[in-house]
Formats: C-alpha cells, structure tokens, sequence
C-alpha cells in the first residue's frame, strides 16, 4: 500500500533500536525520511547507514532525551535542517524497575524523565511545525499501564501518563486537525525482551510460558507488526482516527487467557 508518505520528515525518538528501529525502517521503505534521536552515537550512525544501504533516505540527532534542554535542541536541530516536522513517534524510554518497595523519590523521578517527560517536551517544542503541516503524532505505550507487571511503578505510572497525554493532546490538538494515537506494545521481541529473557537459567521454558498465554498464535509480536501499524497511523491512510490506544499484542491485553 502506498501511504502516500513521500518526503514527509518524521522524528523517531530510541529509533536506533528494537521497535524504534523498526519503524525507522518502515518509514524509509514508504519514502519518508525518518529523523532518528537517541543518546548512542554509533548506535544512531548504524541505523541511518543501513536504512542508507538499502537506497532509502533518514538522517538522526544524537542527543539525551532526559535532560530536558536536549529535547529543544533536538527540535531545533531537525527544524533547522529541514524547515519543516510532519511527524513525532515518541518511543524512547526503559523498564528500569523503579518498585514500591526498592524504589525512592529520585529513582521515580528519573523514571518519569527517562519514560515520559521527553514525550511532552518534544511535542511542545515540534508543536509550530506540527501545526503548519497538520502532522500527526504517535506515542509508544506499555500493557503495564493497564495490566500491572510489579516492581516497576516509575515505568508504569509514565505508561499511564502516555496514554493520558494521547487523549489529551488528541483533543487540544482537534482545531489543528493534528491526529494523536499510541500503539500499546505487550509481549514483543526486541533486543531489550532478549536480554531479558537471558537473564533466566531456563530462558526457552521462561518464553514458553509467556507465549503460551498470548492468544493469536502463541507467539511474540514483532517489530515489524509494530512498525507496520505505526506507519498507517501516522498516515492520511488513517485520517479520522485519533485518541486511540491500538493494541497490538495478538491479543494479550483483552482476550481470556484461558484461550492459550
């Protein structure tokens, strides 16, 4: 399908990586040119290069998402180069097992700003632009928000604030005609999942008994699945959808476990 996204200059915070780079990826391969902004370098470097390989177009800006001055100069660097944004995915952020019991003041606070400050300030600081090309904006959420995982309550508590932010922005933003929507990740395959699942002595009984109880199929969702969904919303191919919370998660959230 074409998604009539040729040249359309879309920013891709963490999109060196995992789902990030996936969407990274899909987005080349529709003609836009994805603007990837994460802290690594090389890591950037690498995901530009091999979108460049491959004969499609994408630039990156090597910043630190949570410190919040970065996130203007990211914008500005974009806006600068370009002259214009039609589009923000915000996905950079971490599980990084904030608890109740383990946690502090200070490790909550950072769990915000590693999570889900910077989803706000580059938005804020994209908005001008954003209003000039009636972009659309696309946040990256965690199941966590509604499921609970434990020992986590940092990155739950900013997932609940990305889905908040979605509606709330979806209806400020109304008189702009700039749709905002999220796509809420559970049980998907990534290099983060990887390493975490590694961490188990019985990693193939681990991700056995996770599959299991995800109902389409009794696998994990890709990447690509995500990206793919991704690029529709921030599509015109999606042009009256705004507010949502898509899950794609074959199911997991929503569906009777007993089903697996």
């Amino acid at each position: 399908m074409n998604l009539n996204l040729e040249h359309k200059i879309i920013i891709i915070s963490g999109g060196a990586k995992g789902i990030g780079n996936a969407i990274a990826k899909i987005l080349a391969e529709e003609k836009a040119l994805p603007v990837i902004i994460g802290r690594n370098e090389n890591d950037n470097k690498k995901a530009v290069q091999e979108i460049l390989d491959n004969g499609r177009n994408a630039d990156f800006v090597t910043t630190e998402l949570s410190q919040p001055e970065e996130c203007k100069k990211a914008i500005d660097a974009v806006a600068k180069k370009y002259g214009k944004i039609d589009g923000i995915v915000n996905n950079a952020g971490v599980n990084d097992g904030v608890g109740l019991e383990n946690g502090s003041y200070e490790g909550f606070i950072s769990s915000y700003h590693k999570n889900v400050v910077h989803y706000y300030l580059l938005v804020h600081h994209a908005l001008p632009y954003l209003k000039e090309s009636k972009g659309s904006i696309l946040n990256i959420g965690s199941k966590t928000a509604e499921t609970g995982q434990g020992g986590t309550s940092g990155y739950a508590a900013a997932n609940g604030a990305r889905n908040a932010l979605t509606r709330e922005w979806a209806v400020e933003l109304l008189p702009y005609s700039i749709r905002v929507n999220a796509i809420i990740v559970a049980e998907a395959w990534t290099p983060l999942y990887e390493s975490w699942i590694s961490t188990f002595e019985n990693r193939e009984e681990k991700l056995k008994s996770i599959t299991s109880k995800i109902p389409l199929e009794n696998r994990m969702t890709t990447s690509e699945e995500i990206a793919n969904m991704a690029a529709f919303l921030l599509s015109q191919k999606s042009s009256h959808t705004t507010g949502q919370l898509i899950h794609v998660d074959g199911g997991y959230v929503h569906l009777d476990r007993s089903l697996g």
